[in-house]
């Protein structure tokens, strides 16, 4: 009888350390942060034209803030958010630590420290940012289109910039 209750025991432990080592390593990978993890990279800009896009009298705004944001794709719930700043020539790398396969993220426009240059160009506020592995991109690195501010004011010098870019498309 002792024996048999000690058989008894023996094979429940041997069954609770079969069931550790297969379901434990499951919880683990599935929680584990990206052990290379992804890099946004993007750049801020102010529009001095006013122009809508880029032009060739289009500054870099060093210390403008940006976020990243992730959302549900079916909820649109917000899931995942990081802050970065840009550096002295108005470009910005955010790291992203986890695998966001199957959400919708997007670079966003916060703040531009410049008073003068601080309106977010409707349209070029945000960059939709692909942040999975599963997509055959070999690299660690996403870049996100660029993003502008727009000027209070035109500068000086914007009328005459413009229309040769009009002469140019007519071409």
């Amino acid at each position: 009888m002792m024996m048999l209750k000690k058989e008894k025991e023996a094979t429940m432990a041997r069954m609770m350390l079969m069931v550790a080592l297969c379901i434990l390593p499951a919880l683990v990978s599935a929680n584990r942060p990206v052990a290379n993890p992804l890099i946004v990279e993007g750049r801020v800009y102010c529009d001095t034209c006013r122009a809508g896009y880029e032009t060739n009298a289009t500054t870099p705004i060093p210390g403008a803030k940006v976020k990243i944001e992730c959302k549900d794709r079916d909820t649109h719930k917000l899931l995942y958010s990081i802050d970065g700043t840009t550096d002295s020539t108005g470009k910005y790398k955010i790291m992203i630590k986890e695998d966001h396969g199957n959400q919708l993220c997007d670079a966003m426009l916060v703040s531009s420290p410049q008073r003068d240059c601080a309106t977010a160009d409707p349209g070029r506020d945000r960059a939709r940012v692909i942040l999975t592995r599963n997509n055959g991109i070999a690299s660690n690195n996403r870049f996100a289109n660029a993003m502008g501010f727009m000027r209070d004011q035109r500068m000086s010098g914007c009328k005459q910039l413009l229309q040769q870019y009009e002469q140019e498309s007519e071409e």
